[in-house]
């Protein structure tokens, strides 16, 4: 028997655990899997408050559909039935203390519609003229990587990269695009690029013409979703620790011993470290170069929920909600109109109205009071939203250190740590935000990979 022990409880330790007992159930062979989590509960950032009615994420509140990991796990777990798709509508960028509309037709703030980009407040004429230089540029030379604010900045201005993409990857990376790689956050425009020579004409002709909702959930909120996780893998045999960490990772001639926080050790042939990379390098304390000089901490985000009377709150744009200029004098960094975006998450005649706090240089901010937050984010939207009484509650959730970053040459340099890591750790697998992307589905994808690897 195979004895594989998963460190993290988060969608990436639960999904690696479902995917390893999975493959292993079709393949006829028997594993034990230990699932260690240092907290009193699983499900890591997603977590939903539900409260008189109202469903509230205080972590993600969806999940991408167009990656096809996150829906293949909800119909494994027998949930498809519960999906529900965001309601579409138009999103604005906070600019000079107004909203505008992101120009319709925009993939990541790239436009593909020239008549909406020129119809656009959002850039001067000078800046609406450089982005339709990229039709005449010629492709950028051959790279590994680059930031994703400099690779935008050659094709289409610096006024794009400050007032439209930065603002709309604020809310997906929180730090700073001139130092994100492009390679693990956008690599899909790295391929249009080089096939079109035109960033304009290649997502012109490869996006669908009609506007239609992204992003999916759960009537009940993601966190039915860690529950049904979590009830699959019990009913699984799998072991579940929760309130247990790991102090040291000992290795033996084939095989590891872990300390736990309890003074217990476990054995395990199979190791699957799902916790953020700071975790990872006190763990293996052989592996000094999983260090990384030159790459940001990761940064702290806080969400600020409000709810109200829906007579109490006037949006005088018809939307979903806005994020915030690069160069604007905000604290919050967006803020979603949760209850138009979202059919099941308000009762009827009720409001939600989320704001986002937190980003590259300024996440102290969420060591502040609840209230004080709070009034942060009501005097932010003072102009903006016609708020005419005070909240009936509000929900503030903090997550430090949640949000890690990418820098230049993050892909190579984990590519280089998992050849050595082979040698030094044998049978020891990163998984997670840390490593290739943030997002539920981008976790899920990582662990399946994982178990398929264990397995084979």
């Amino acid at each position: 028997m195979m004895n594989v022990a998963i460190v993290g409880g988060g969608i990436t330790g639960l999904s690696s655990a479902f995917h390893v007992y999975r493959l292993a159930q079709e393949k006829g062979q028997k594993v034990k899997i230990t699932l260690l989590e240092a907290t009193n509960r699983v499900g890591g950032k997603v977590q939903t408050e539900k409260r008189e009615g109202f469903v509230i994420e205080r972590g993600p509140d969806s999940f991408l559909k167009r990656k096809p990991e996150g829906l293949e796990l909800v119909d494994l777990l027998g949930l498809s039935d519960q999906l529900i798709e965001n309601q579409t509508g138009r999103s604005y960028i906070l600019k000079d203390d107004a909203l505008h509309p992101i120009p319709e037709g925009s993939v990541m703030g790239v436009p593909t519609r020239i008549r909406t980009l020129l119809q656009s407040d959002l850039l001067s004429m000078d800046g609406k003229v450089r982005v339709l230089n990229d039709f005449f540029i010629p492709k950028l030379p051959d790279f590994e990587d680059m930031s994703v604010g400099e690779f935008f900045k050659q094709r289409l201005g610096v006024e794009v990269v400050d007032h439209i993409i930065s603002p709309l990857l604020s809310g997906i990376y929180a730090g700073d695009i001139y130092k994100l790689s492009l390679k693990i956050a956008l690599p899909q425009f790295i391929e249009i690029e080089k096939k079109y020579g035109s960033l304009i004409k290649g997502l012109s002709q490869t996006t669908p013409k009609k506007k239609t909702s992204q992003f999916a959930t759960l009537t009940g909120g993601l966190s039915d979703f860690i529950e049904a996780l979590k009830k699959s893998l019990e009913h699984s045999g799998v072991d579940i620790q929760t309130g247990v960490s790991v102090a040291a990772i000992e290795k033996e001639a084939n095989s590891y011993e872990l300390l736990l926080s309890t003074g217990q050790r476990l054995a395990a042939d199979q190791v699957i470290l799902a916790v953020p990379h700071r975790v990872t390098e006190k763990l293996l304390t052989q592996a000094s170069y999983l260090h990384r000089e030159d790459a940001a901490p990761d940064t702290s985000v806080a969400t600020i929920a409000m709810v109200f009377n829906q007579d109490d709150v006037r949006m005088d744009k018809e939307g979903t909600g806005f994020v915030v200029s690069r160069l604007e004098d905000k604290a919050i960094t967006a803020s979603t109109w949760t209850h138009m975006k979202w059919g099941h998450a308000a009762p009827k005649g009720k409001a939600i109205i989320r704001c986002y706090v937190g980003k590259a240089g300024d996440d102290d901010i969420i060591n502040q009071s609840d209230e004080t937050l709070t009034k942060i984010a009501l005097d932010n939207l003072s102009g903006i939203v016609s708020i005419k009484a005070d909240p009936d509650f509000a929900i503030v959730s903090r997550w430090p250190l949640a949000m890690p970053q990418y820098p230049v040459g993050h892909s190579k340099w984990l590519e280089d740590v998992r050849a050595k890591l082979a040698v030094d750790y044998p049978h020891v697998y990163l998984a997670g935000a840390s490593y290739d992307g943030v997002g539920l589905p981008d976790c899920i994808k990582q662990a399946k990979q994982l178990a398929e690897q264990i397995i084979q």
